[in-house]
């Protein structure tokens, strides 16, 4: 149409927030222009449809409180960093487990966490990998040594994974001091007996035979058991499972799409799966937190029936009404502390026969 000689267009203009990225860290804004001039109204003036969704920056950040609330609940440590190693987040067990808080770890680099013999040659790694595609740590988990704000270190299993088309590294840290410190402990109790078996040769010769016989007993130490990441399960007021991983896939023996929709008892044995949408009612009820926010061996069941101990750490992600359950798998753990209690006993057995040879020799 034209009016006084010129050609008036009406315009739907929506706005789009652009978030920062590395080549880019100004916030910009993206506008998109659609002709709607066949929808203009008598008097000239554009009129923009009631019903054309606009996205806003509520959304976008509910969306990730949502996203940081699940990863607050994990049992490891997050980290996730641009290709130039400089940390863009990290949940609460990061903050926890190393000394820093959240705002002095953004925006640093990557290596603040290393021992200085390794975070000297850290960036040249990175660097080397985009540069070549070959992967040595990324998609695996190794065991390596971390430092904490106060300088000390510890021993922990790293596994590094690239996401999708985001330019982003994310890290998961699992801390090994406790198991390191029971391996330490079956070794000193095994330098002991050894001490004494050393102690026995040399005051008779003739125990020879029965020293060999105690070496060809006693069995190796046990390796350290294969990191490995947890079950996740998101749930709704009403028990609704909302979200699952891969993990629990694994670990339970059903598929994505048979969990989604379903109640969370599905995983928990009869007797207490009749009871668990009553503690929920309760806590809703009352505000009497139990298991929320805590840590506790449970029994879990898989798809075939079987059952499963484990630990159960329970968030709630704050104003969303949903919780967060992580689940870790204590199969492997209960049979290698059976396995070194067993040890034990026989170290025991093997000292008192020791000694009692030392004795009648004395």
């Amino acid at each position: 149409d034209n009016f006084g000689g010129r050609t008036l267009l009406d315009l739907l203009i929506q706005s789009f927030p652009i978030p920062p990225t590395e080549g880019n860290p100004s916030k910009d804004t993206a506008i998109m222009i659609k002709n709607i001039t066949g929808q203009k109204p008598p008097q000239c003036q554009a009129q923009q449809p009631s019903n054309v969704p606009v996205p806003t920056h509520e959304i976008m950040a509910t969306k990730k409180d949502i996203t940081l609330g699940i990863l607050d609940a994990s049992f490891d440590s997050l980290f996730v960093m641009t290709e130039q190693c400089i940390i863009e987040m990290v949940n609460q067990t990061s903050c926890e487990m190393f000394g820093w808080t959240e705002e002095e770890f953004i925006g640093q680099n990557i290596r603040m966490i290393m021992p200085k013999h390794v975070a000297s040659r850290h960036d040249s790694y990175v660097a080397r990998y985009l540069e070549t595609g070959i992967k040595k740590m990324m998609g695996t988990q190794r065991e390596v040594t971390a430092q904490r704000k106060d300088g000390s270190t510890f021993p922990c299993v790293l596994g590094l994974s690239q996401c999708k088309n985001s330019g982003l590294i994310c890290g998961f840290i699992r801390n090994l001091s406790s198991e390191k410190e029971a391996e330490s402990k079956y070794f000193e109790k095994q330098t002991q007996l050894y001490s004494k078996e050393i102690q026995l040769k040399q005051k008779n010769s003739e125990t020879k035979e029965i020293m060999n016989a105690l070496v060809k007993n006693q069995s190796m130490v046990m390796g350290i058991l294969d990191a490995s990441f947890h079950s996740l399960f998101v749930i709704d007021e009403n028990c609704i499972i909302q979200m699952v991983n891969k993990k629990s896939c694994e670990d339970f023996g059903w598929t994505k799409e048979e969990f989604l929709g379903e109640n969370i008892n599905m995983i928990m044995p009869p007797d207490v799966a009749a009871n668990h949408d009553q503690y929920m009612k309760n806590y809703l009820s009352t505000g009497v937190k139990k298991m929320i926010g805590t840590q506790r061996e449970v029994t879990a069941r898989r798809k075939d029936g079987s059952t499963f101990p484990c630990v159960l750490g329970l968030s709630e992600t704050r104003n969303f009404g949903l919780y967060c359950g992580f689940i870790r798998d204590l199969t492997a753990e209960k049979k290698a502390a059976s396995e070194m209690r067993a040890k034990t006993n026989e170290l025991v057995r093997n000292e008192s026969i020791v000694l009692g040879i030392l004795n009648a020799s004395s």
